[in-house]
């Protein structure tokens, strides 16, 4: 085991089956993960090492720019995370916490909401960390031109900001939000300088400027962001066992799309952190004393399919019921996934403790996959076994991003197309870059979808299925992708994300999620897979955000 210093941080309990899964929020170092594998590796020195230059090779699409206000994706969350910190984090008991906030008040109508930011922590460019400085982040991320999605979808219910001193953000909201300390923990929505948020975006997309350990020094696009340490870093929340900068000098934060050749990097010692590792090679890792494995599922929504109710077939709820019987979900993650990812039956993570789970809705039944679609006039077939109704074929479009969804992902979608053949249902994969994915998305041509969404919380279902989420961001991108519109399913998400007692919200989470489940409207598969594989050389890894992105300011090499 590495030597880990205990900090009071979230360590969930595990998650999958070759690793514990560890969630926490913020950019505060926390308790490490369990490791996975082989638990021995090379012994930890009493004290951590100052220096060395860690390699980080990622497997997600370069980001086109660093600042996570711009899209808001995940690629983005993973690097930005080393250089920008939040306002708030959780707890060892998963409460949230202020971090470069002081605290919060809302009032009582939950229309105001009054932020104290602490008053000692400056930017990396000098500039301090004020109340109009988080009021210009603000503004920054609701601005059309900035092209927010994620972090803008977060704020929407900001309708103006007033800084009342130098330390003190007043928010006057358009109804109560009690979700807007979950959004501020939140990578997407970190703080940056608001006087290089001035200079022109691409400016800022190359060398964002933060609070965080360290500092973006070069970025040389489709090879490496060059991180250095940030030497006057003060850590917002004191730590008596770790007072100074970060032990690391740098960070390379490199990009290797291919999965082998990370994983070769890897065991070559060109690098010491892989991410997005394959089933199998979680599996050889574990064998390998001189690797080790960290998993922290994402939290928010569950990895799915979206099946697209605004069009036909998927406009037939029998036919979304049909689909889901007609493919085996459980048999491709068995042959797959080698343990890693257990299958989920809920709209959410299996960190959300407001998740809801139905398996009875999903189970692979091809009887009744015929029944239903016999009912509902696709009972005729072509040439090649597939059904028609009034000259059409049972036809589904499904485009892939290669670079969202890992080989082994890919591979089950090819099982379930399999078995979907079987009861005469087409899938056609297209597999896409991501640019191209989004282009499909917005012209509306898709049938299926598996779209990662990361958000603290369970008002992420409001993000995910609330008929307001069909109408696209700033970004143009939209995240209502089944594109429901179900004025019961909104009524209950706008009361849950106002309401302040807590048990009346789990009860209108779970309603809210029995009517997405039931209306066949996603197929849940397991939670968004993050597993990162690392050199035993590494110590102290196991500190992530509140998105599940690893941070490194107590991670230290050994010689």
């Amino acid at each position: 085991m590495n030597n880990v210093r205990p900090l009071a941080r979230r360590l969930f309990p595990a998650a999958f089956g070759l690793a514990a899964a560890l969630v926490l929020a913020g950019c505060a170092p926390a308790a490490p993960a369990p490791e996975s594998g082989n638990g021995a590796g090379t012994p930890a020195a009493a004290t951590p090492v100052a220096g060395g230059t860690l390699v980080y090779a990622s497997g997600d699409a370069e980001p086109s720019c660093l600042d996570p206000h711009v899209g808001g994706n995940y690629p983005q969350a993973l690097v930005s995370s080393q250089y920008l910190e939040t306002l708030y984090t959780k707890d060892a008991a998963g409460e949230l916490v202020p971090w470069l906030a002081q605290d919060s008040t809302v009032s009582a109508d939950g229309l105001t909401r009054t932020v104290k930011v602490r008053g000692d922590i400056r930017f990396t460019d000098g500039t301090p960390l004020t109340a109009e400085a988080v009021k210009a982040n603000f503004e920054h991320l609701l601005d059309p031109a900035t092209a927010s999605s994620t972090g803008y979808l977060a704020l929407g219910k900001i309708k103006s900001m007033k800084a009342l001193d130098p330390t003190t953000l007043e928010l006057k909201l358009s109804t109560p939000d009690n979700a807007l300390l979950e959004s501020f923990s939140m990578p997407w929505v970190a703080i940056q300088s608001p006087a290089a948020l001035k200079r022109s975006q691409e400016e800022n997309c190359a060398a964002p400027v933060g609070t965080g350990p360290f500092k973006v020094e070069s970025w040389k696009k489709q090879e490496a962001v060059n991180l250095v340490r940030n030497e006057d870093y003060k850590r917002p929340v004191a730590d008596a066992d770790h007072t100074g900068p970060a032990y690391l000098d740098a960070i390379t934060w490199r990009f290797i799309p291919e999965a082998a050749t990370r994983y070769a990097a890897l065991q070559a010692g060109e690098v010491q952190v892989i991410d997005n590792a394959q089933p199998d090679t979680i599996a050889a890792a574990a064998k390998n004393d001189t690797i080790k494995h960290l998993d922290a599922p994402r939290p928010g929504a569950s990895n799915r399919i979206e099946l697209n109710s605004s069009k036909a077939p998927f406009n037939d709820p029998a036919v979304r019921e049909a689909f889901i019987h007609a493919v085996n979900v459980d048999a491709g993650i068995d042959s797959l996934f080698f343990g890693t990812a257990p299958r989920s039956y809920s709209p959410l993570s299996s960190v959300e403790p407001l998740g809801f789970a139905d398996k009875s809705l999903f189970d692979f039944d091809p009887a009744k996959t015929a029944k239903l679609l016999d009912a509902a006039g696709w009972s005729e077939r072509d040439a090649e076994g597939y059904r028609v109704k009034d000259g059409t074929r049972l036809s589904l479009t499904f485009p892939v991003s290669t670079s969202q969804s890992i080989p082994a992902e890919q591979s089950l979608f090819e099982q379930l197309q399999a078995t979907a053949k079987e009861s005469g249902i087409e899938i056609k994969i297209n597999l896409l870059d991501l640019s191209s994915w989004y282009g499909a998305l917005a012209k509306n041509d898709y049938n299926l979808v598996s779209a990662p969404y990361t958000k603290v919380g369970p008002s992420v279902l409001s993000i995910l299925f609330h008929s307001d989420s069909t109408i696209p961001a700033p970004s143009g991108y939209f995240a209502n992708l089944s594109q429901v519109k179900d004025p019961a399913l909104d009524k209950l998400l706008d009361e849950a994300g106002t309401i302040s007692e807590e048990g009346k919200r789990k009860g209108l989470y779970i309603r809210a999620q029995k009517l997405v489940l039931e209306g066949h409207y996603l197929l849940p598969l397991y939670d968004q897979q993050n597993h990162f594989l690392y050199s035993s050389k590494l110590n102290n890894v196991g500190s992530t955000t509140a998105v599940a992105s690893p941070t490194f300011f107590d991670t230290w090499l050994a010689k």
